[in-house]
C-alpha cells in the first residue's frame, strides 16, 4: 500500500481488496505509541502505593497485560468487519445511542493529542535549554510545539498506512536509543525498597496500571486492525496487539521502580517531570538522541490518537472526509497546546483529571463492547450490514443503560486532586475509602467495566429470551 498516498477510507468497511498484511504487524504501532519514558514514571507513580521492587513489577506487568489484552479483543472486531472502532459501537447502542460514547471517545482522543505534543514542547524546551541556553524558553517552546504539532498533523492526515510504516520505524529507533539510556542510568538503580502493602495495596496497584495504560486505548483497537484480511486468526490480532502495547512498557516499568529503589529524589522529580528530571542526570553528548527518544514518544502516542479521534468524529455524524476530520482535530490540538503552555499555569493537572472521568465511561464501554462482540456477533457480516446505515436501528437501550448506570458508580468511586472535580466525583466512597490505596487507585474505573459488562450481559438475556 502507497504510503504516500492520502488514505479515502474513512469509517466505512474497508473492502477486502484493500486488506493486507499479518496480524504481527500490529505490533509495531502499538509499540512506539507506548514507548514514551512517561513510562518511567508511571513506575514510580506504583512504587509510590508502598509496594516493594518485586511487588510493584509483578503489579504493574499483570496491570498492563491485562488492560492491553482488552484493547487486543477490541482489534478482533475491525479485523471481522473491515470497520473502525467507534463505528462498531453503533451495533450495542443503536445508530444514534452510539454518539454518546463517540463522544467521549473523541474528547478522550483530543485530549490526549493536546498532553502528549504539549509534553513534548515542554521536553524540548528542557533539554534545548542544555545545549543551547542562549535561547529564550518561550522561542525554545513555541519552536518545539510548532514542529512536534506539524508532525503528527501531516502523519494524520496520511493516514493509516502511513502510519504503519512510521511507527515500526520509531519502534526501531525507540529501543536503541532507549537501550544506550538505560546503560547510562544503571548506576542509578537499584533494589532498596520495603513493601508495607498487603493485599488490598497489591490489588489497588494492578488497578492503578491498568488504568495507566491500556484502559486509554480500548476506543482505538479496532482502527489499525481493519485493513487486516478477514481471514486473519483472531488469537493472533489480540496477541500481537497485546504484546506490541504492554511489553515495551513494562520494560520502562522495571527501569522506573528500580529507578525509585536506587535514587529515590531522582525518581521522585521523574514523577513530576519525567523529561527534564532524567535529562539533567544525563552526559551532553546524549542529550540530543535522548531528546528524539522523549519527544518521539510522546509523539508516537499522538500520532495514533489524532488519527482515531479523526475516525470517532466521523461516527459523530459529522458530514466531512477522514483527512479533513485530521485538520479539524490538529487546529484543536494546537489551540489546546497553546493555552497550555503559553496561558495556563495549572489546566494541565485539571485537564487531566477530567480525563479520568473518560477512563470510566470508556472502560464501561469497552465491556459493552465484547460482551455485545461474543454473544451477538457471530462474525463479520453482521456488523457491516447493521452499522453502516443512517436507517439502522438509532438506539439499542440495554447498551445505552448499562453505559449510563456504570459510568455514574465509576465516577461515583474515582477520585481527583483538583478540587473542583472532586466535588462531582467519588461521591459513593466514605472518606476513609476516598483516602484508601483504592480511593487513589481509582477503583471505579474498574468497577465501572465490570458492572457494565454484568449489566449487558443480563439485559440482553432478558430481551433476547423475550423475543423467543
Amino acid at each position: 500500500m502507497d504510503t504516500m498516498a492520502v488514505e479515502q477510507n474513512g469509517i466505512n468497511a474497508v473492502p477486502e481488496a484493500e486488506r493486507h498484511g499479518r496480524p504481527r504487524d500490529l505490533f509495531w504501532p502499538w509499540a512506539s505509541s507506548n514507548l514514551s519514558l512517561f513510562g518511567i514514571a508511571f513506575g514510580v507513580y506504583i512504587v509510590g502505593l508502598h509496594l516493594g521492587v518485586l511487588p510493584a513489577i509483578i503489579t504493574g506487568a499483570i496491570g498492563y497485560a491485562l488492560s492491553f489484552l482488552l484493547v487486543g479483543l477490541v482489534a478482533i472486531g475491525g479485523t471481522r468487519s473491515g470497520v473502525p472502532t467507534m463505528t462498531l459501537g453503533r451495533a450495542p447502542f443503536g445508530y444514534q445511542g452510539n454518539k454518546l460514547p463517540a463522544a467521549f471517545s473523541y474528547i478522550s482522543n483530543v485530549g490526549w493529542e493536546i498532553v502528549l505534543v504539549t509534553l513534548s514542547a515542554q521536553g524540548g524546551k528542557e533539554i534545548l535549554a542544555r545545549l543551547a541556553p542562549g535561547i529564550p524558553a518561550t522561542t525554545a517552546t513555541a519552536l518545539c510545539f510548532a514542529v512536534a504539532a506539524v508532525v503528527v498533523i501531516a502523519v494524520g492526515v496520511y493516514g493509516h498506512a502511513m502510519i504503519m510504516a512510521v511507527q515500526r520505524y520509531l519502534t526501531y529507533v525507540f529501543v536503541v536509543l532507549t537501550v544506550v539510556y538505560l546503560v547510562l542510568m544503571a548506576p542509578k538503580l537499584g533494589v532498596s525498597l520495603e513493601s508495607t502493602a498487603g493485599p488490598g495495596e497489591w490489588t489497588g496497584a494492578i488497578i492503578f496500571a491498568m488504568t495507566l495504560l491500556g484502559l486509554g486505548w480500548v476506543n482505538c483497537g479496532a482502527d489499525y486492525s481493519r485493513y487486516l484480511p478477514s481471514s486473519s486468526s483472531p488469537r493472533s490480532v489480540a496477541l500481537w496487539t497485546t504484546l506490541g502495547g504492554a511489553l515495551p512498557p513494562m520494560v520502562l516499568l522495571v527501569f522506573g521502580v528500580l529507578l525509585a529503589g536506587g535514587d529515590p529524589k531522582l525518581a521522585a522529580d521523574a514523577g513530576s517531570d519525567p523529561v527534564a528530571a532524567l535529562a539533567g542526570a544525563l552526559p551532553t553528548w546524549f542529550l540530543l538522541p535522548y531528546l528524539l527518544t522523549a519527544i518521539g514518544g510522546f509523539l508516537a502516542g499522538a500520532i495514533m490518537d489524532i488519527y482515531s479521534s479523526g475516525l470517532s468524529m466521523l461516527a459523530l455524524g459529522v458530514p466531512v472526509r477522514r483527512h479533513y476530520a485530521v485538520l479539524i482535530d490538529g487546529v484543536l490540538m494546537v489551540l489546546g497546546g497553546y493555552y497550555l503552555l503559553f496561558v495556563s499555569t495549572s489546566f494541565l493537572g485539571t485537564f487531566q483529571s477530567f480525563l479520568a472521568i473518560i477512563g470510566v465511561v470508556m472502560a464501561a464501554w469497552v465491556a459493552i463492547f465484547l460482551v455485545d462482540m461474543w454473544r451477538l456477533r457471530a462474525g463479520g457480516a453482521s456488523y457491516d450490514e447493521r452499522l453502516l446505515r443512517p436507517g439502522a436501528p438509532a438506539l439499542n437501550l440495554a447498551g445505552v443503560v448499562s453505559l449510563v448506570v456504570a459510568s455514574v458508580v465509576g465516577i461515583g468511586l474515582i477520585t481527583s486532586a483538583d478540587q473542583n472535580i472532586a466535588k462531582v466525583v467519588g461521591f459513593l466512597m466514605s472518606a476513609e475509602l476516598e483516602a484508601s490505596t483504592f480511593g487513589a487507585a481509582n477503583i471505579g474505573v474498574v468497577i465501572a467495566l465490570v458492572l457494565a459488562g454484568l449489566l449487558y450481559f443480563a439485559i440482553t438475556a432478558v430481551t433476547r429470551r423475550r423475543a423467543a
